[in-house]
């Protein structure tokens, strides 16, 4: 199989989520639909190796971007590995940002909602998830964002595999950026 060329950024991040998170055989999606593939980014995004590399990656497609948001998180459990690893790692490189997650649930005891983290009112913020194929939990996530306070000016995952979630964050006027996408690691949408 030819794979697109990517830079060497996003090559190195596509060789990590193809030894570690692609897996290859008949799978049942949650959909119901059938598959021949199963991704599961976590096993990039909760490696040191794999966070490096994302954060990389984030780097170079959002580039001066970056500067612009105050924080990054998303919808628990997909987006915490990323968001507090890509934290962490910015940290060690003179870039901070605060980092959070959106309950599922709201809380009910103590302080409630269902933000928890260091997500502050104004802040603009990166929504983040490991995988999307109909990017409804970014969207979930970035409407909690908004009744918080805070504002959802992009949205990225680290892989994008039904290619639908561009058009849901243009009607939220989000910028979308996915890391990788199915294409890219071989696969069509959808399949």
């Amino acid at each position: 199989m030819t794979l697109p060329t990517l830079s060497p950024t996003l090559d190195h991040l596509r060789d990590h989520v193809l030894e570690h998170s692609v897996k290859l055989g008949e799978f049942t999606l949650k959909s119901g639909a059938t598959s021949n593939w199963f991704l599961d980014a976590k096993q990039t995004a909760c490696r040191a190796d794999g966070i490096i590399a994302v954060t990389d990656a984030l780097v170079e497609v959002f580039g001066d971007d970056l500067n612009d948001i105050d924080a990054i998180g998303g919808l628990t459990l997909g987006a915490d590995p990323m968001a507090y690893g890509v934290a962490a790692v910015l940290a060690t490189r003179g870039r901070f940002l605060r980092s959070f997650s959106v309950r599922k649930e709201p809380k009910q005891g103590g302080i409630t909602g269902r933000i928890a983290g260091a997500l502050n009112p104004g802040d603009r913020v990166l929504v983040t998830e490991d995988t999307t194929t109909r990017g409804t939990s970014l969207v979930e996530a970035a409407e909690q964002i908004v009744a918080f306070g805070a504002e959802p000016v992009f949205m990225s995952v680290i892989v994008d595999r039904g290619g639908t979630c561009a058009a849901m964050a243009a009607e939220r006027n989000i910028d979308y950026r996915p890391l990788l996408t199915a294409p890219d690691l071989g696969f069509g949408y959808g399949t």
